[in-house]
């Protein structure tokens, strides 16, 4: 296709340039399972991305602010977020940056003692829609080989920095064996990832903002960006959410961040929504990649 037809408006486009950008990577068919393990009516998967440092460092680490910030996550947030996990026998997901996982092995090698999962989240948290393709697959082979390294264990789940996902995303994915990715928003249950209209291998459990503590809780100290909802309302958001996933009998799926969730007010969240959780019967609380295997082999 010539330069001057990429800057023609997207109404004069072909139908086939636009379902080419549509099957970059698109929702196939859900995998909803009838059941849960144990007859488990809901399935709930808390997961924390531990960006901690990387944030700023991603950008050249020129603040010494931000990157102090950036430590308040392995200092009290993991540490917080560890004790309330092990008090009530749950299991979770950390996405962990590359950058992260070096800086901080002890931590990885202790949440994977305490049974919790590690998987990708990047090198350093990068963008990887400003990256060509092959240098997105060495940054996600360089970050896979880091955790393995640091873990023992090679990670079977991804989620993008950001949810940023590039026209080469799923392929490399793919490419790696990875069983899923975390980083779309196309359902409330894990679907079947299609790559240029064909299966991919991967499996998606999808994300969404409104089950993220950063789109409430985040501040931008340069910017107007200030939290406008009160934790109250923000837990009652997450209960709702929950309380629909358990009436459909599907997952409950929450994005927190060390840093975020981890201060002493907001931890406070996380604690009532975990009550409230648990005084529903039936709940299976799980990994990412044990509610992906689990969605996987009941659809077999």
């Amino acid at each position: 296709m010539s330069a001057d037809a990429t800057v023609l408006p997207t109404w004069t486009w072909p139908e086939e340039r636009l379902q080419t950008i549509l099957n970059r990577a698109r929702a196939g068919r859900s995998l909803k399972p009838e059941s849960w393990p144990g007859g488990a009516r809901c399935a709930v998967a808390l997961s924390f991305d531990s960006d901690h440092d990387t944030f700023e460092l991603r950008d050249g680490g020129r603040s010494i602010s931000a990157l102090s910030q950036g430590q308040f996550g392995p200092r009290q947030g993991v540490p917080r977020i560890k004790a309330l996990l092990a008090r009530n026998s749950i299991p979770a997901t950390f996405f962990v940056p590359a950058v992260s996982a070096i800086h901080y092995p002890d931590e990885q090698r202790g949440l994977v003692a305490d049974g919790h999962e590690i998987a990708l989240h990047g090198w350093i948290h990068e963008r990887n829609t400003l990256l060509d393709a092959d240098t997105e697959r060495d940054l996600a082979l360089k970050a896979a080989d880091a955790l393995e390294r640091i873990t023992g264990e090679r990670p079977v789940g991804i989620r993008t920095p950001s949810w940023d996902f590039s026209d080469a995303t799923l392929a490399i994915s793919a490419e790696m064996g990875l069983l899923y990715d975390s980083s779309l928003m196309a359902d409330v249950d894990c679907y079947e990832l299609l790559l240029d209209g064909q299966p991919s291998g991967v499996i998606e459990l999808p994300v969404e903002w409104i089950r993220d503590d950063a789109a409430y809780l985040v501040m931008d100290r340069w910017g107007g960006l200030r939290p406008q909802i009160a934790p109250h309302d923000i837990l009652k958001i997450f209960m709702r959410e929950f309380d629909a996933a358990y009436q459909e009998g599907g997952i409950f799926q929450l994005t927190m961040h060390p840093d975020i969730i981890g201060h002493r007010s907001r931890l406070w969240i996380l604690e009532e929504l975990i009550a409230h959780i648990l005084g529903h019967k039936g709940i299976w609380f799980a990994s990412h990649a044990d509610v992906v295997r689990h969605a996987k082999a009941a659809s077999a």
